[in-house]
């Protein structure tokens, strides 16, 4: 018999480790071999450890998901990560693939599907859902009708969902680990690339399209 699928588990909510680690103990090919409060500790463990598999979420302290996930395939390009996130599939799914991500699943799914998807990557596939797979197709060709969000940078669309959030440039800077003048920076460049004027404008439009935090 096989030796069990080794996971690294990266969430900041301890409940939702949990319950990841009392879904994944009822399957016998996997086991829970590690788990992360943040993106940094993440880093960390990958680099000190064997892992089949990283379940890591999106939104974590020190260093998010997809910054996490971008140093992770920088330095080890063949271990999958797959993302598990409280956030829609169309906010940030897409980004995440394109930053190397094995698969996108929300935390609303079924229990068995994780499962599934954690097998899939962990045999060199990737894994999306149907209705995200829909959604990869439909984008095909359409470029120039995507909302302004979608083309901005990901250090630009995480300072937008945070300016909607109603964060301050200093927390914005301690979520983003940047500086506060970095953060200006990111701030200007989304009033010139979406041709808005002012900040409660760029927060009217995160509220719009859904990307509060």
């Amino acid at each position: 018999m096989s030796k069990p699928l080794r996971v690294l588990i990266a969430d900041d909510h301890a409940i939702v480790r949990q319950g990841l680690r009392q879904i994944l103990s009822d399957t016998p090919d996997l086991t829970v071999a590690g788990e992360a409060d943040n993106g940094v500790e993440a880093v960390q463990m990958v680099r000190g450890g064997e892992w089949d598999v990283v379940l890591m979420d999106v939104s974590m302290p020190d260093r998010n998901g997809i910054d996490a996930l971008k140093l992770i395939k920088k330095e080890f390009p063949r271990l999958p990560v797959l993302i598990l996130s409280m956030y829609p599939e169309e906010l940030y799914a897409i980004r995440a693939l394109k930053a190397g991500a094995a698969g996108y699943l929300t935390k609303q799914s079924a229990p068995d599907l994780l499962v599934t998807a954690i097998r899939q990557v962990a045999s060199g596939k990737k894994y999306v859902s149907p209705s995200l797979a829909e959604e990869l197709v439909n984008a095909i060709g359409r470029d120039s009708e995507r909302p302004a969000h979608e083309k901005l940078s990901d250090r630009e669309y995480q300072t937008l969902c945070l300016i909607a959030s109603g964060k301050t440039p200093t927390e914005i800077a301690e979520a983003l680990n940047l500086s506060v003048k970095t953060v200006s920076v990111y701030r200007a460049r989304l009033l010139e690339k979406m041709n808005l004027r002012n900040n409660a404008e760029l927060t009217h439009y995160g509220l719009k399209h859904g990307l509060a935090e």
